[in-house]
């Protein structure tokens, strides 16, 4: 039987727009809602899990009918503190240390996007200047056509 802040490893037996069933053995199940898969927004919940992975949870709730609210993102977070604390003991991180390459899909190092970043504000900066100057050269102007 499984407590309320235990962590425990599961197999997804169901996932539905709403959040996924996850099977926690001894013959007991929980859900994890969409909120609590990822501690970054998730749009598609199949992006991040499908029927069939095992996951690590946290059981969050275990209410009065039995019902079982699990986390993934709550084992995550514990994770990160974990490893910030590990970090902190080993002393301060020099940037050369720092992996900065994303660690989703998206392929662009650190460096890369924000070189990016930089040309895309230069670019715009460039845009705002040239219609700023065109207002003052005349480009705008109210001259009225009626003479009273």
């Amino acid at each position: 039987m499984v407590s309320v802040g235990s962590i425990v490893e599961g197999k997804v037996v169901s996932v539905m727009p709403f959040g996924a069933f996850v099977d926690i053995g001894d013959k007991q199940s929980g859900l994890v809602h969409i909120s609590e898969i990822s501690s970054r927004y998730v749009k598609d919940i199949n992006e991040c899990v499908k029927k069939g992975d095992t996951v690590k949870v946290k059981v969050i709730k275990i209410d009065d009918s039995g019902k079982i609210s699990l986390s993934i993102k709550q084992t995550e977070e514990k994770r990160e503190k974990i490893s910030k604390s590990s970090a902190e003991a080993k002393g301060p991180v020099r940037p050369a240390e720092i992996d900065w390459r994303a660690s989703s899909s998206d392929s662009l190092s650190f460096e890369d996007k924000l070189s990016k970043f930089k040309q895309d504000s230069d670019e715009k900066m460039q845009t705002l200047r040239r219609n700023n100057d065109s207002k003052r050269s005349g480009g705008y102007s109210r001259k009225s056509s009626h003479s009273f």
